[in-house]
C-alpha cells in the first residue's frame, strides 16, 4: 500500500469543487476513544483569519456531530472513485446502529489524536477554530430554505488545516 507524505497546502492542486461536491469526503472524529465517520459533500477549502481552513456543515441529528463537538480536531479524507460504495455506506448507516468502520473494512490511523483512514488518497488534519448554528433569519436567498423542510439547520465548522497527507 502506498504511504502518505505531507504536502504543503499551496501544492494541493485538486479542485475542492470536485473533491467535496463530486468525489465526496469522510468527516472523522474521535470521542472517548471511539471513532465515527460520515460522508459529506458540502463544504469548502480556503483562507480565513490568515490560516488555511476547511469549512464543513453537519446537521444536528447526525451521530458524528457529537464526536466533532467533543474533539478539538477531525479529519477530512478523500478517496479513489473505486471507494464510492464504501462512502455511500458511511453516509447511509448511522454509527449509533453499527460499527461502520469495522464493517467498511477501512483501516484506522491517527495523526496525533486525529483519526483518519489509510485507504484515503488525501487526508486533511483539521483543528477546529469556529462553530456556529445556521440561523434561518440570516439566509439572504429564500431558496435556501428548501434544503431544510424539517428545520434541522446545519452547524458550520471552520477548522485550520494543520496538515495535508497525500499518497
Amino acid at each position: 500500500m502506498l504511504e502518505f507524505h505531507e504536502l504543503a497546502p499551496e501544492k494541493l492542486s485538486e479542485s475542492p469543487f470536485k473533491l467535496i461536491g463530486k468525489d465526496w469526503m469522510l468527516v472523522t472524529a474521535e470521542k472517548d476513544g471511539k471513532v465515527n465517520a460520515m460522508t459529506a459533500s458540502w463544504g469548502g477549502l480556503g483562507v480565513m483569519w490568515g490560516k488555511n481552513v476547511a469549512f464543513i456543515v453537519i446537521r444536528p441529528q447526525r451521530y458524528t456531530k457529537q464526536f466533532l463537538d467533543s474533539s478539538d480536531t477531525f479529519s477530512l479524507t478523500f478517496y479513489e472513485e473505486t471507494m464510492k460504495k464504501q462512502l455511500s455506506y458511511f453516509g447511509s448507516v448511522s454509527g449509533r446502529d453499527e460499527n461502520k468502520i469495522e464493517k467498511s473494512g477501512f483501516t484506522l490511523e491517527h495523526d496525533g489524536n486525529t483519526p483518519y483512514f489509510s485507504e484515503a488518497r488525501i487526508a486533511l488534519i483539521c483543528k477546529k477554530l469556529f462553530a456556529q448554528d445556521y440561523q434561518p433569519e440570516c439566509f439572504l436567498s429564500h431558496d435556501i430554505e428548501k434544503w431544510y423542510p424539517d428545520k434541522d439547520y446545519h452547524m458550520l465548522y471552520i477548522a485550520e488545516i494543520t496538515k495535508i497527507l497525500v499518497k
